[in-house]
């Protein structure tokens, strides 16, 4: 399906196979429950799924501080473009006193508030009903305590089980022609503070302004504000660092005191951005 490239990046000589695959998978599926966050793999997911003569689906969509504006935004608008049966709810995770403190596997517990609401709504709907999520091959290579819940709830992959993977999600996307084909990975705002720094929305809240700030001013794709404790540390590719200048840095700072957050210290990391940083002693 893939052949590297001379840089290392795979180059998808086909989408015709993974996509028969991935609609004969959903086909069958008598009512689809789809979780959709608002990013490129859920995104598409449900827009396979809606597509589809066959069955029904339901595209659902947990509204939390954790979940950026601009992706609800982004979703709600294709979601009444393609004319989707959308349902918003919110999953309850902030209820959770070990999602809060942030141990290196929240994500299992957010997951776990999240697919049992999902279960819950897909037996409403239809006691024969799948809930699916955008999960893909490559995550199967990083740690996803996620996944553990999904598998307690029962919940499908399908990009798993037709063998594609992020790449593959992209290509798929515009062949497609779709708008957000080319929005940057973005995973929820909580993927930001560093394990042990508690969870609050006050700080979700500085990082998705941060964030903002810094597309805005510096013209910068893929940035992530980590919080560890009082401080935010800037993250960014190493071809961007020299785009985060002090000014950058003072007008953050002057940022957060307008908008009271309690940050100390806003500072560039000392390293280029790699996924997954904030999340200290993941095996």
């Amino acid at each position: 399906m893939n052949k590297p490239a001379a840089s290392g990046t795979p180059v998808i000589t086909s989408t015709a196979e993974p996509a028969q695959r991935l609609r004969q998978l959903l086909a069958k599926m008598p009512t689809r429950v789809i979780a959709c966050s608002g990013g490129i793999d859920s995104m598409l997911l449900a827009t396979l799924a809606g597509r589809l003569e066959q069955g029904q689906t339901l595209v659902v969509h947990a509204l939390s501080p954790a979940v950026p504006a601009e992706a609800t935004a982004r979703l709600r608008h294709w979601a009444a473009r393609e004319g989707w049966r959308l349902r918003t709810l919110e999953s309850g995770e902030f209820d959770s006193e070990d999602y809060l403190s942030n141990p290196v596997n929240r994500c299992y517990y957010c997951k776990h508030n999240l697919y049992d609401s999902l279960t819950r709504v897909a037996r409403a709907a239809d006691t024969g009903a799948s809930v699916c999520s955008g999960a893909n091959t490559d995550d199967l290579g990083e740690y996803r305590p996620g996944l553990q819940a999904a598998e307690l709830f029962h919940v499908r992959h399908p990009y798993i089980e037709a063998g594609v993977d992020k790449a593959t999600i992209r290509a798929l996307a515009r062949e497609l022609a779709l708008p957000f084909a080319e929005i940057p990975a973005s995973p929820c705002l909580a993927s930001r503070l560093y394990t042990g720094t508690r969870v609050t929305a006050e700080r979700l809240r500085a990082v998705e302004a941060a964030e903002a700030l810094i597309r805005s001013t510096a013209g910068i794709e893929v940035v992530r504000c980590r919080v560890r404790e009082q401080a935010m540390i800037v993250e960014v590719s190493a071809c961007d660092r020299d785009k985060i200048t002090v000014d950058v840095l003072d007008a953050l700072q002057q940022l957060m005191r307008r908008n009271n957050f309690p940050l100390l210290t806003v500072e560039l990391d000392a390293e280029p951005y790699r996924p997954g940083r904030a999340f200290v002693g993941a095996a």
